[in-house]
């Protein structure tokens, strides 16, 4: 077996450095892995060409985690590869599909969760390790930055859509705080994607995708293409070009949606919009009425929401649930019946790069990266609250409304108010398209014993949101229904249709841009030795401008579209900021067994300020097949420029009781509970958020085929930059009763939401990774792979001195930390045939069990969710050197999303975080390659 310490002398011993290269090489459980480091060569060369390089020295490789290019590969940081060749075989085309099955990976945002109605951040997708938060985690290009999502929101990261998925060659996962050298957001980890550096000839890829009950089918098509020769021809420029569409699945197309039992279960948690409209009335109409023997489904009325046609109500979507948000005298809407699980998208993107040999020495490269995904958000059709005279309700119309029995309380005497499904406008539906440039220059090489990099970074991303169908205007939309022209309560006249057609907005409604331009450099060298070997020294520095626009139209900000109302507090934004940073590493190989990392970095923020972030890293070899590693270290997160200037943001609780409130009413939450208005605010005076982390992990392999890694890791993240829980807030009246806005009747106006440094962030778990591979039977070569997480802390502090509260394996606010995760493959290879076998677990949880029903008082009934366990099986025939033919099957036991009572998320029934509403699909691909 291959020493450790010395050069690679053959294919298995090849193999062997590359599992336990650098001390970190976290084996992927994806389908098919197989162990592999990071190789940046000095003098660029193909994979191929570096594998079948057995007798010559190992090129200098430069890893995610370090500035230091090295021969050996062995660090204290534990990172994870995803290879190109793992990502074809599990049939997943998208950077956000991909790190859906890595185990760190928790409650990222997808599709699935930002669907809804009127959502500040539809469209993004994020990664999130460690689940410590999208924002703490960095996401990187070929080791650059990207610019972030531009819309304003919590959360703050790259988009995923805007990652050119075609062109990646592989993913490193830094599982470990890296502050020290990437400075800012790298709390929690950091994932670089990395894209092929050259390439010559033509290659054409197609994939498709189709569920089994429909809906949610995709479509790719790829095409790369490059000439020159490095080496003969002093250049090489190549391009990569890739189309995605994916259709639409709706709540209608899938079974597992009337499973769920979501009326049955969950009827609080549907609306009271309905069509036939709900009437809400004054408690004086409501008597009145009653004396005059007015009647609902036979009886007389005791509630103030009623429908006149219960108990019919026009299923199936408009239901008579006497549990439901219409209560017993009104019809409740079940918008799972209609709406979107996944949204439809359209994805193009396209990566070129160009190198040039400049001298022997010395590399020119450029690269221009392009994306734009655009997807269509479908939501139920349009509520609309309006407030008509009585004479116009068909129902009433035969009372006297305007007798002083029944207006005595009434600002408008005869006034009621309607609360309308308007599904004649048809269903609400809004494109975001999320655009992005990235153009990077820069120069690297060699020269005077130095290793040098520089490069100039231009990055944009555009959200364009436009509402383009079953948004209309408020005001003209309830004149009509005033004038009898809009029927609320069945089919409306051709006049009324026609008035909806012309009312109907598309309107571009919101605009946001944000711009980061940042040159960087880096050098390195030896400078001297030591027992060990080669001691490393590099140092290099950042400038960055930071640039962010938020723009409304003029009509969203009239405040005149239904559904879609301006925020009080919103307007167009502009700000800006500079970050200017140095940073040092030092690789010190003190023995053949024992190596430090140590770096340090600073930061300086304008308005924000300074920060430094230290680390250091030691491994030790004690034989030829083991190592140990530990790693400590700083890091920080300097507050976004949404969180220091965003304007005010009105939105509103799940419905919570006001303790206060429900004290004059024997906690009856059918008084007290409501859905509280609330004022989100920023705050200009934020300091940077400040983490300890630590890791202590050890590399095993026993034999040729086996291996083994095994890491501890923590995080404590303090000043954490956040608002306290609205629920939090409700629960401590005595402590945080200041934020409980009341008016003249003590009942609550609306809370603060306030943003401000406080509290802390504690996590803590074990990676573990075991691979066996390369066993040789008469039937083939077999191999088996397991990557999981198991997560012994996850808890956040709201305030200093307040209590931690823990969200592992519990569902917490807005969302939960599973236990365990993990990814298994199954690998079988004969000559040109081969398949894998996958499965993606995580562990249950208990639920939310937090749900009121304002109807009658009653929380909903305490829930665990089960496990959730996908199965995936692909094979591929490699019919000649140039093409190959891949197909598979997905969820191939058609697992559905596991019953949840959450009631964060805008879809109710499961958890759309991390589950996939698809069900059992299949995929086939071809690719040829013309060289």
């Amino acid at each position: 077996m291959a020493d450790l310490h010395g050069m690679r002398i053959s294919t298995m011993a090849h193999a062997v450095r590359r599992t336990l290269g650098l001390g970190m090489v976290g084996l992927m459980g994806l389908a098919g892995q197989h162990a592999l480091a990071q190789e940046v060569p000095a003098t660029p060369v193909t994979a191929a060409e570096a594998d079948a390089a057995v007798v010559k020295p190992v090129p200098r490789v430069e890893i995610t985690g370090s500035a230091i290019r090295r021969i050996e590969s062995e660090t204290a940081l534990p990172v994870q590869v995803i290879s190109r060749a793992d990502i074809e075989k599990v049939g997943v085309t998208t950077a956000s599909e991909i790190l859906a099955r890595l185990s760190s990976n928790v409650g990222g945002l997808t599709d699935g969760a930002s669907i809804n109605v009127g959502g500040d951040q539809r469209g993004f997708n994020s990664a999130n390790l460690r689940g410590i938060g999208t924002s703490s985690t960095l996401v990187l290009l070929n080791g650059r930055r990207m610019a972030n999502f531009a819309s304003p929101g919590d959360d703050t990261g790259v988009d995923l859509n805007n990652i050119p998925a075609s062109a990646i060659q592989r993913v490193e996962v830094l599982l470990d705080g890296a502050s020290a050298l990437y400075g800012t957001d790298a709390i929690g980890g950091v994932i670089n994607f990395i894209t092929r550096k050259d390439f010559k000839g033509i290659e054409l890829s197609t994939y498709g995708n189709k569920t089994q009950e429909g809906g949610a089918g995709k479509r790719t098509a790829t095409i790369t293409a490059g000439f020159g020769d490095l080496d003969k021809n002093g250049f090489n420029i190549f391009t990569v070009a890739d189309i995605q569409a994916t259709s639409a699945l709706s709540t209608s197309q899938r079974k597992f949606i009337g499973d769920l039992r979501v009326p049955e279960r969950l009827p609080h948690l549907l609306s009271g919009f309905t069509s036939p409209a709900n009437i809400r009335l004054t408690g004086a109409q409501r008597d009145y009425l009653n004396e005059q023997g007015f009647t609902i489904n036979g009886k007389p009325i005791t509630k103030t929401t009623i429908n006149p046609s219960v108990p019919n109500c026009s299923p199936p979507a408009n239901l008579y649930l006497p549990n439901g948000t219409g209560g017993s005298e009104a019809c409740t809407y079940d918008y799972m019946g209609d709406t979107e699980l996944f949204p439809k998208s359209n994805k193009l993107n396209s990566l070129t790069r160009g190198v040039f040999q400049i001298t022997p020495s010395t590399q020119l490269y450029a690269e221009v990266a392009l994306s734009r995904s655009r997807t269509s958000y479908v939501g139920s059709s349009a509520r609309v609250r309006a407030y008509v005279d009585y004479s116009v309700i068909p129902a009433l119309a035969g009372y006297n409304m305007l007798s002083p029995e029944a207006s005595a309380d009434d600002d408008v005497p005869g006034e009621v108010e309607l609360r309308v499904r308007l599904n004649e406008a048809g269903r609400r539906t809004s494109e975001l398209t999320s655009e992005s440039q990235r153009y990077v220059v820069g120069l690297t090489g060699s020269a005077n014993g130095w290793d040098y990099d520089v490069g100039l970074n231009h990055s944009v991303n555009t959200i364009k949101d436009r509402d383009t169908h079953g948004y209309v205007l408020y005001n003209e939309v309830r004149q009509g229904i005033i004038d009898g022209l809009i029927n609320p309560f069945g089919p409306s006249s051709a006049a009324g249709v026609a008035l909806l057609d012309s009312i109907q907005v598309n309107d571009e409604v919101r605009r946001a841009k944000g711009t980061m331009d940042s040159i960087d450099f880096k050098v390195s060298r030896s400078v001297g030795t030591l027992a060990g070997g080669d001691a490393g020294l590099a140092i290099g520095g950042e400038w960055r401008r930071e640039r962010n626009t938020f723009t409304p139209s003029e009509l969203l900000m009239s405040d005149n579209i239904n559904d879609d109302f301006a925020p009080e507090g919103g307007g167009a934004t502009a700000n800006s900021r500079k970050v200017k940073a140095i940073f040092g590493e030092l690789l010190l190989p003190f023995s053949k067994q024992w190596e430090a990392q140590v770096s340090a970095r600073y930061d300086h923020y304008q308005v924000v300020g300074g920060a430094a972030s230290p680390k250091v890293g030691l491994t030790y070899t004690p034989t030829k097949t083991m190592l140990f590693r530990a790693s400590a270290g700083r890091g920080f997160r300097a507050p976004s420029m949404n969180e220091l200037y965003r304007p005010t943001v009105y939105s509103a609780t799940a419905t919570l009781p006001d303790p206060v409130y429900c004290a004059t009413v024997n906690n009856d939450y059918a008084e007290c509970a409501f859905n509280w208005d609330t004022r989100r605010y920023s705050n200009a005076n934020l300091k940077p958020e400040k983490s300890k982390q630590a890791s202590i992990g050890m590399v095993i392999q026993p034999s040729r085929n086996a291996s083994m890694t095994l890491d501890y890791w923590r995080i404590k993240r303090t000043d954490l930059i956040s608002e306290i829980g609205d629920d939090i807030i409700l629960n401590n009246p005595a402590k945080y009763g200041n934020l409980v806005i009341r008016d003249e009747d003590n009942e609550i106006d609306y809370i603060e939401l306030r943003k401000e440094n406080r509290g802390a962030q504690i996590a803590s778990g074990l990676d573990l990774v075991l691979d066996y591979s390369g066993v040789k039977t008469f039937a083939g070569r077999f191999g088996g792979r397991l990557s999981g997480t198991y997560v012994l802390d996850s808890k956040i502090q709201n305030a200093k001195g307040d209590p931690f509260v823990s969200n592992l394996g519990r569902f917490v606010t807005d969302g939960v930390v599973q236990r365990w995760r993990h990814t298994i493959s199954v690998d079988w290879d004969n000559g040109p045939l081969s398949a894998t076998l996958s499965n993606t677990f995580s562990s249950g949880y208990h639920d939310q069990n937090s749900a009121i029903n304002t109807d009658d008082g009653s929380v909903v009934a305490p829930n665990k969710v089960t496990s959730y366990s996908l199965w995936d099986l692909t094979s591929a025939w490699q019919i000649n050197k140039n093409f190959k033919l891949r197909a598979g099957i997905q969820n191939m036991f058609d697992r559905s999303p596991p019953f949840s009572n959450q009631a964060y998320y805008f879809l109710s029934g499961y958890d759309p975080t991390y589950t996939d509403p698809r069900g059992r699909r299949f995929f086939a691909s071809a690719n040829y390659a013309f060289k």
